[in-house]
């Protein structure tokens, strides 16, 4: 058996978000179809040891339908290290958002509008229309089909979100919206990151070391070319960004109906262009979306071959808090990461009252 058949790695399989309590992170998400799976907790030296954080830990992991991957991990700390980004702008190293597929933006919206109304921080855009695929084709409007997709950005102060819906075409594995939800949307089906590198090295990595798929390179975005570009990433006139994509290697480079979800989107700003830095407010210990998660098969190899890269700093394979073997780094760009080896569970038994029952009271 070979090295890539014996060490796999799969779509990002968790978004996690620092939370000060679960009751009402966990009603916002079962909205968008999520429900409670597993629970678990560190003491204060092992999250210190995994993921650089001197507290203790409780985290609750949600599932959406059967998905083995765009999961949730809900992460209360004890003493959280910082408020995170909140609704800063998008246009910011260290940034992390998450992108979901809904049968109903339109719904999603007006929750938006009550909010502002209500006064709630919250920051979002109009739902832009953008053709995705095929952008040179020349329709007739009311007489053939409109493909393409209504998206829109989402911040508040504990998730970054933006949330597209589908015209006039289907991608069979790449997003499966939970119709019995109240918002009807899937699980995160790509999450993304705020680098510049205008040599392209630290893309190496997801690629060389990783192992991932990379599907689409050098996609250009400007100011000029793109109102939802513009304004979700706070674009000003002549600047762009470039965008590279790293899915999980059974997606496809050449067959659009074989693509699959769980990709990390790769937004890239040019080296001239003078970007805020904020990795310290979306790393483990930070409130809001601070880590993602990739799972593999053959944990150890995946140690040592990022061992052996230049990745800032690795942590030893230990037990996560679900049990699972684990270990942190650093990637070139700056952003943490944390693999695990672990089985998607068949069944979930937790009932939600039993587990937020434990989660407000550990000691229980």
């Amino acid at each position: 058996m070979t090295q890539e058949q014996q060490t796999a790695i799969e779509g990002i399989y968790e978004v996690c978000i620092g939370i000060p309590e679960p009751i009402s992170a966990i009603q916002y998400w079962e909205q968008f179809g999520y429900r409670i799976g597993q629970v678990g907790e560190l003491t204060a030296d092992v999250a210190n040891q995994l993921y650089g954080v001197n507290s203790s830990l409780r985290s609750i992991r949600l599932y959406h339908q059967n998905a083995d991957h765009g999961l949730i991990r809900l992460m209360v700390w004890q003493n959280p290290t910082h408020e995170g980004l909140g609704t800063a702008s998008m246009k910011i190293k260290g940034n992390r958002w998450a992108t979901s597929l809904t049968a109903d933006l339109l719904s999603i919206l007006n929750h938006i509008e009550d909010a502002k109304a209500a006064g709630l921080p919250i920051r979002h855009t109009n739902p832009y229309w953008e053709v995705i695929y095929n952008k040179e084709r020349k329709s007739r409007p009311f007489i053939e089909p409109a493909v393409g997709v209504r998206e829109m950005l989402l911040l508040q102060p504990l998730a970054r979100q933006v949330l597209f819906q589908r015209f006039g075409y289907t991608l069979p594995n790449y997003g499966q919206v939970n119709h019995n939800a109240a918002l009807k949307v899937s699980q995160f089906t790509h999450m993304g990151i705020i680098v510049q590198d205008d040599s392209k090295e630290t893309l190496k990595f997801y690629e060389e070391v990783l192992g991932l798929l990379r599907v689409r390179d050098d996609v250009e975005t400007s100011y000029e070319s793109s109102p939802a570009g513009r304004d979700i990433f706070d674009l000003n006139p002549g600047e762009k960004f470039i965008v590279t994509t790293f899915d999980d290697p059974r997606s496809s480079k050449s067959d659009l109906m074989a693509a699959r979800s769980g990709r990390l989107y790769i937004i890239r700003f040019p080296e001239d262009i003078n970007l805020e830095s904020r990795f310290e407010a979306a790393q483990p210990g930070s409130l809001g979306m601070s880590l993602y998660t990739y799972r593999v098969k053959g944990i150890q190899e995946y140690c040592d071959r990022i061992k052996a890269s230049n990745v800032q700093k690795v942590t030893d394979i230990i037990s996560n808090e679900f049990g699972e073997t684990s270990f942190s780094f650093v990637a070139p760009d700056g952003y943490f990461w944390t693999l695990l080896e672990g089985n998607y569970p068949s069944s979930v038994t937790f009932r939600n009252k039993q587990v937020v029952n434990k989660l407000n009271h550990p000691e229980a």
